[in-house]
């Protein structure tokens, strides 16, 4: 076991019979929790324990969720998913937009929150877990330091020798992207490559997550677009190679130790 595996998750829950009861599955799953119950106490929780994920209610006294992982989000890219009981599809979008991996509706199924825990822990996991999309770019200290690397396995992606801190699902998204640079890639297709267990979600989910990327991406390339949306179609990894220090090869991706001998179509 290592130490990212004794690490807590972090429910944060003020109904405290439905928090004992998550606590209480995902401790037999094998899982260590901790349970707050206020808002205000989960940065100083994140900072103090380094959670493996958080489960995030959003009405919460104190501070609401919305407003928690806003500004975890300022401060750790770990795994967030919210819990709600808000019906409309702009709540769950506005989450998306600020950080958050995935949502589960309430009334919910303690076993669904643990499968759906295990699926994203199954993804942020180190190396020797083959959770990964097949075929994903692989980060190695060899990689030029212009250009994207990738490494699915590990979590781990630098534009420009800069760290990109990004969530499970945006990191996938980017992989798929980086995998054919220029081409195209339906909503659809990236629908399927966002979530493992397949779910029906709507295509906004897509342009909420493609947001939050392009935002991280920005933020080292201010001057570029680098995910291009193509009206009606979808979206577009397009990565300039004449920076200095770039390569040309693969249009800037650099995919090193490719295990599935092909990116993903």
């Amino acid at each position: 076991m290592t130490l990212a595996d004794t690490a807590p998750i972090l429910i944060v829950e003020d109904e405290p019979k439905l928090a004992a009861l998550l606590a209480e599955y995902l401790r037999v799953a094998g899982m260590p929790c901790r349970i707050l119950s206020d808002g205000r106490d989960v940065l100083p929780a994140v900072r103090a324990t380094q959670p493996r994920l958080i489960l995030l209610d959003l009405m919460l006294p104190g501070m609401d969720g919305l407003e928690v992982c806003r500004a975890v989000r300022e401060i750790s890219d770990v795994p967030v998913v919210m819990l709600t009981a808000r019906a409309a599809e702009t709540d769950r979008l506005l989450g998306l937009e600020l950080g958050a991996d995935d949502y589960i509706c309430k009334p919910f199924s303690p076993r669904e929150v643990v499968a759906r825990v295990k699926a994203i822990l199954r993804r942020v996991r180190g190396a020797g877990i083959t959770s990964a999309p097949p075929g994903s770019a692989t980060y190695t200290n060899a990689a030029p330091p212009r250009a994207l690397v990738i490494d699915a396995v590990r979590h781990h992606a630098r534009l420009d020798g800069h760290e990109l801190p990004l969530t499970p699902v945006e990191l996938r998204l980017l992989a798929t992207l980086a995998s054919h640079p220029d081409k195209t890639f339906p909503r659809a297709h990236l629908l399927d490559r966002m979530y493992d267990d397949h779910r029906v979600v709507a295509d906004r989910t897509v342009d909420s997550h493609i947001k939050n990327l392009r935002r991280k991406l920005q933020a080292i390339r201010p001057d570029e677009e680098i995910v291009r949306s193509i009206y009606g179609v979808g979206y577009r990894l397009e990565l300039r190679t004449d920076r200095p220090g770039m390569t040309a090869a693969r249009h800037g991706v650099t995919a090193i130790d490719n295990p599935a001998g092909a990116m993903p179509e």
